[in-house]
């Protein structure tokens, strides 16, 4: 068994000859990773599909392309039936609004309404303490101005003119005495009011409850539309990971009739070389044998790589995947040869560490990896 010591990455052999390849294998292997690497992009893409299923809410919904496509073709359809909708609504809304205008124009036009038509005059009558008492003064001129606003800046349906005339006659209640002749004039206006707004109550909550409906049955419409959508997207998915599999299945039997098992010698300078690619590429190498080897495994200080056991498939991709990353290293090496001692003996023990990290990562990944792609 050749052991691959994490705490020792620069082994300087590599050994002669091991990383020599015909085009038709390098070009193969290459192959193989440009599908791995769609195959994990699919893989992050049917977690997303899985993700819009787990959550509660559609906040951690990742969008792609098709998705967005249809369910924008779902938002016009929506926008187009509100439409629809909201003719009927807008009339059965001013059909109230008709009614509690003439219930309010019957309460102004009262003999004792005139205390309540204009704001209060704070300063000419000296009522130096009103806006302590007072939060939110009211009156019927300032709720005739909100009526007839036409820059949305209006009252958006009859139970808030409702409350801003409530708050007219509290408004006179709260702050003038209840022998004051303001606060009986308020009060016997407010139960006038409250009695003729009883009689219109009900067709009030009907409207409301339709209304609520119709926003439940928009928001349901909605929310079909997205599952909709990620199922197809989630079969298409499907449909793309079997033609991976089938198209690495392949691949891997073209291996077996083209190219020779790989030597004992060469087994050995691979798994040298392995000890000097940088943390990262050691990572990606160490995720290359994890994918397919279900019995590999890791300690906090060192990876013990078996070669003879691991398969052709696995052999050939590690070494094209090191013979290419060695070259950019050998690239970068040359630029930083300058360094002092000191910073590279710091490189050295913060590589090594690092390479830990890793291999103890990988270890505890490697069983799920296997289990996802068992049927390649």
């Amino acid at each position: 068994m050749d052991q691959m010591n994490a705490s020792n990455p620069d082994v300087k052999n590599v050994g002669a000859g091991w990383t020599e390849g015909n085009p038709e294998e390098v070009e193969l292997w290459l192959q193989v990773d440009e599908i791995f690497a769609k195959v994990n992009m699919l893989e992050k893409q049917v977690n997303d599909v899985e993700q819009f299923y787990l959550a509660n809410d559609n906040s951690s919904i990742v969008k792609d392309k098709d998705s967005d496509k249809h369910l924008s073709s779902v938002k016009k359809q929506q926008q187009h039936d509100t439409s629809c909708r909201e003719a009927p609504a807008s009339k059965r809304m001013q059909e109230l609004m008709r009614q509690f205008v003439t219930i309010l124009r019957q309460i102004t036009q009262h003999k004792w309404a005139w205390p309540f038509m204009k704001p209060v005059d704070v300063e000419g009558l000296g009522l130096h303490d009103y806006y302590e008492v007072i939060e939110k003064p009211m009156d019927f001129s300032t709720i005739e101005k909100k009526m007839d606003a036409k820059d949305g800046a209006g009252y958006k349906n009859v139970r808030e003119i409702y409350a801003d005339v409530r708050l007219v006659f509290k408004n006179a209640m709260k702050y003038n005495d209840e022998k004051d002749d303001v606060h009986v004039m308020a009060k016997t206006l407010l139960e006038k009011f409250e009695e003729k707004w009883l009689q219109l109550l009900p067709k009030v909550a009907e409207e409301e409850k339709r209304r609520a409906e119709e926003d439940a049955e928009a928001r349901l419409s909605m929310q079909v539309a997205q599952e909709v959508a990620y199922s197809n997207k989630a079969k298409d998915l499907s449909n793309e990971l079997y033609e991976f599999d089938v198209h690495l299945k392949n691949l891997r039997e073209m291996v077996v009739r083209k190219f020779r098992k790989m030597s004992t010698e060469e087994k050995r300078n691979l798994g040298t070389a392995l000890t000097r690619l940088a943390p990262e590429d050691l990572s990606r190498a160490l995720e290359i044998v994890a994918e397919t080897n279900p019995s590999f495994q890791a300690s906090a200080q060192e990876v013990d790589l078996d070669m003879d056991a691991q398969s052709e498939y696995t052999l050939r991709r590690l070494k094209v995947f090191v013979k290419d990353n060695l070259k950019v290293h050998g690239r970068s090496s040359e630029g930083i040869s300058g360094n002092n001692k000191d910073k590279n003996e710091n490189n050295k023990k913060n590589n090594s560490k690092r390479r830990r990290e890793i291999c103890d990562a990988l270890a505890k990944t490697a069983v799920k990896r296997t289990k996802k792609l068992s049927n390649l």
